[in-house]
């Protein structure tokens, strides 16, 4: 579910390899965080997490979820809290490298990496939960107040729309574009950019810039995963997300 590839300088590219879009399963999360103790342990000094071309993430894998229970979808939760810790707390610089459409979830992976590279063209990103029946959980609102600031998030959230690449630049949702093929090629020149500078000052600079993120995490009751939960489960939403699978079965 992950490739990794080794390159110059001890730079990890992290691919997600779930086809055919790349959506967010039990299984990827835990695959997913699991390459990221790889890559660390054997002394990486910096990730890029990629997709396929013309696409990063479709983000849940809501039709897979669906099937969980109450039980089943709060330990989900619960991994995919901690991928995200991970993200936030990594001793090593990560760049997101937005291989192309990134909604929701895939969106919500980029929000805790060190900086974000997007894919030009007709490409899409952005938080849509509100659309599907849910409220973005407080961790995953405060990562992006963090990025755009108080009011755009607000603006962006409460629409529940997905947005073009241009437009998500212009509110620092994504902080450059680069043709498709050489998405890669930057966000390992800004790797090594960072990594040429002396490694202490730059890796305890980033530190104390990236503490406010990673202590989202320190109180796990702060997480409000039970809430998030139950309203997985409200009758409405539920209906909701019905409509959504056999949205995406008729598609498929």
């Amino acid at each position: 579910m992950i490739k990794i590839e080794q390159h110059a300088d001890d730079i990890v590219e992290l691919r997600l390899d779930r086809p055919p879009v790349n959506a967010i399963n039990p299984e990827l999360v835990c695959a997913l965080e699991a390459a990221m103790e790889q890559a660390e342990s054997a002394g990486a000094r910096a990730l890029v997490l990629s997709g396929r071309p013309g696409l990063f993430s479709a983000g849940l894998d809501v039709p897979e979820l669906m099937k969980l229970d109450e039980a089943g979808m709060r330990d989900f939760w619960r991994d995919f809290f901690g991928l995200l810790a991970r993200l936030a707390r990594s001793p090593i610089p990560i760049v997101a490298a937005l291989t192309g459409h990134s909604p929701a979830g895939g969106t919500v992976l980029a929000l805790f990496a060190d900086y974000r590279i997007q894919a030009q063209g007709d490409f899409r990103l952005g938080l849509n939960e509100v659309q599907v029946g849910l409220v973005v959980p407080p961790v995953i609102h405060q990562a992006l107040v963090r990025l755009i600031g108080v009011y755009a998030a607000e603006r962006h959230l409460v629409a529940g729309q997905m947005i073009p690449v241009e437009e998500a630049l212009a509110i620092g949702l994504i902080d450059e574009l680069a043709s498709p093929d050489q998405v890669i090629e930057q966000a390992l020149a800004w790797c090594r950019h960072h990594l040429a500078m002396p490694t202490h000052a730059m890796l305890a600079t980033r530190q104390l810039c990236r503490a406010d993120l990673a202590g989202l995490f320190r109180d796990p009751a702060a997480l409000d995963l039970d809430a998030f939960v139950k309203g997985w489960f409200e009758p409405a939403t539920q209906k909701t997300l019905e409509t959504l699978v056999e949205r995406l079965r008729k598609a498929g």
